[in-house]
């Protein structure tokens, strides 16, 4: 007997299992819609918090912050952003240029070298420059002892502890950002540009300078909008270096002066600085898009150089390299043998190492959920408000962590004081501060402004599945959750790993939230380092600045090998 052919009617495709999934599809955007707000306001709630203090401190406050702390510290802070700014695009513009368009010796190697000084933290890289270069450091000392120069008399050297010595030190610690940026960008401009400019006998500079640079001005305005943020954000290297930004303005009028209002007022000040840095960053790729080429994906074909003028790209690649990583780095290795912090090991830095990484592994689960909830509701409901929800969970990482501390204290103490509500309620007696007055505050406050990180990397993971996934997984009868645990999270793995080590990097070395919400007890590296930092003895704590630089070089290996394994790829994102 003949089978009859296998096809799929109407009626069979409204079957019992379809049905039933679009049935509960109502549902999931109550619930997609309900997570996408809650996700929106961790990041919504300490911004009103934050305004709320503001508004709510003494009027006769904001004068004398108006005349005497704002227009230094505004002064200060834009030519710190303008020389950040200059250093990052010449540094990691450049040398994404030479290592995309040209062959020399050590290019290769160069590959991986030179994203390594995000491995350094700013604030460890100041303490080591002044160590380095003060009078009474080793490089000063050496030109005394080798010229008999005596100190403010025979010479002149440049001061580290000064806006020069911060713009130096920030920028090229700073300027893998735009480096990775411009790399991934300058990796998709397909050849058939580059090979119609030769033809008309342009010259590598010109080919740059009308082409590859202005097709590029869109990564280029995220990457160094990325470097400023994390400027902004710094208050160990401003601090010592003598730079009074507004980041540390709202520490020291919060801290040292007790203040709370006059800090969230300095808060808002800044937060608006962060918001031109945006606008800025958008109007510089604001009707700009570029696509490779469907009928031509070659890469253009890299240059080969020779002479002297090969060694000349190899050392301007290797200048920020050294300036940036090697030198820091070297200096504490070399500090902790010469101490005999191995041998004398402090046993306290142990019990700091083993908190450090506690916070850092619960923020980090925390932030992979969040980064779930925020970015795969606009997935599963194709809604304007799930949409923008998601686009405000995004904005945590454009908080600098000080404005962020100073937003979530309204927060902490309103969900304690509901707890201790509570428990009076059922038991009679409260539990006093849970969130506020524990290392939870910094879970929280690491989850917040990190959140973004899983976000991007969730997004960009969903983007290369295939919608057809979802449908199929629906006409087999697969609810919301059955869809999100079979298909998308085992296709997300990798991009959950890569979120997983940058957060947890970041969350390592985090210094301003730290030290501004953590309990009283409770050390973490970051801070163990600064408060060797602030008695003048940076150097015992060299062993633990080298723990922190070590993990951060496991995820950059791992952004290198995806960015030259998939050209424009993860880094781009």
């Amino acid at each position: 007997m003949n089978s009859p052919p296998l096809t799929l009617s109407r009626s069979n495709a409204g079957g019992p299992a379809l049905r039933g999934a679009v049935a509960s599809w109502p549902a999931v955007k109550v619930l997609g819609c309900a997570i996408a707000l809650l996700v929106a306001a961790l990041v919504a709630l300490p911004l009103a918090s934050l305004a709320r203090f503001a508004l709510a401190g003494d009027a006769a406050l904001w004068p004398h912050l108006a005349a005497y702390v704002l227009p230094v510290a505004a002064v200060q802070t834009a030519l710190l952003l303008v020389g950040v700014a200059t250093i990052t695009a010449i540094a990691g513009a450049g040398t994404a240029w030479l290592v995309t368009t040209f062959q020399f010796p050590g290019r290769d190697t160069m590959l991986w070298l030179l994203p390594l000084p995000l491995a350094i933290p700013t604030y460890i890289a100041a303490y080591v420059y002044v160590d380095i270069l003060d009078p009474a450091g080793p490089l000063q000392t050496a030109l005394r002892g080798l010229f008999g120069w005596r100190v403010g008399a025979d010479y002149w050297f440049p001061p580290i502890r000064s806006l020069g010595g911060a713009i130096f030190v920030f920028g090229f610690v700073l300027y893998p950002y735009v480096y990775l940026a411009a790399r991934a960008m300058f990796q998709t401009q397909g050849a058939i540009f580059a090979d119609a400019a030769r033809t008309l006998g342009a010259r590598p500079w010109r080919l740059m300078r009308d082409i590859t640079f202005p097709m590029a001005r869109p990564a280029l305005a995220v990457g160094i909008a990325l470097a400023l943020l994390e400027t902004l954000n710094d208050i160990g290297a401003s601090e010592y270096l003598g730079v009074q930004t507004l980041t540390l303005s709202i520490f020291t009028t919060w801290l040292n002066r007790g203040s709370l209002a006059g800090a969230a007022q300095i808060a808002l000040v800044m937060l608006a600085l962060v918001a031109g840095l945006i606008a800025i960053e958008r109007y510089g790729r604001r009707r700009q898009s570029y696509q490779l080429s469907a009928q031509d994906g070659r890469i253009a074909t890299r240059i080969t150089l020779k002479g002297g003028i090969a060694w000349l790209a190899t050392l301007a690649c290797l200048t920020p390299v050294v300036l940036g990583f090697f030198i820091p780095a070297g200096f504490l290795l070399r500090e902790t043998i010469l101490r005999g912090l191995l041998t004398g090991f402090d046993p306290e830095l142990l019990r700091h190492t083993a908190t450090t990484v506690a916070l850092a592994a619960c923020a980090t689960a925390v932030v992979l959920l969040l980064g779930l909830a925020a970015a795969i509701p606009p997935r599963l409901v194709r809604l304007p408000f799930v949409r923008a929800c998601a686009a405000v969970a995004s904005m945590g990482y454009a908080i600098p962590g000080t404005v962020l501390a100073l937003g979530l204290l309204s927060p902490l103490v309103a969900i304690d004081e509901a707890i201790n509500w509570l428990s009076e309620l059922m038991t009679g007696s409260q539990v006093g501060l849970v969130l506020a007055g524990s290392s939870a505050a910094l879970v929280v406050a690491y989850a917040v402004r990190f959140q973004s990180i899983a976000i991007g990397f969730v997004q960009a993971g969903l983007a290369r599945v295939s919608t057809e996934f979802d449908d199929v997984a629906r006409l087999l009868g697969a609810g919301p959750l059955t869809l999100v645990r079979s298909v998308h999270l085992p296709l997300l793995r990798p991009a959950l790993w890569g979120a997983a080590l940058l957060v947890f990097v970041d969350c390592l070395k985090e210094l301003p939230m730290t030290l501004l919400l953590r309990p009283l007890n409770v050390e973490t590296l970051s801070t163990y380092i600064y408060q060797f930092a602030t008695r003048g003895s940076f150097e015992e704590g060299a062993l633990a600045a080298l723990l922190i630089v070590a993990a951060g070089i496991l995820p950059l290996i791992r952004i290198v090998r995806l960015a030259e394994t998939t050209p424009g790829g993860p880094s781009a994102r």
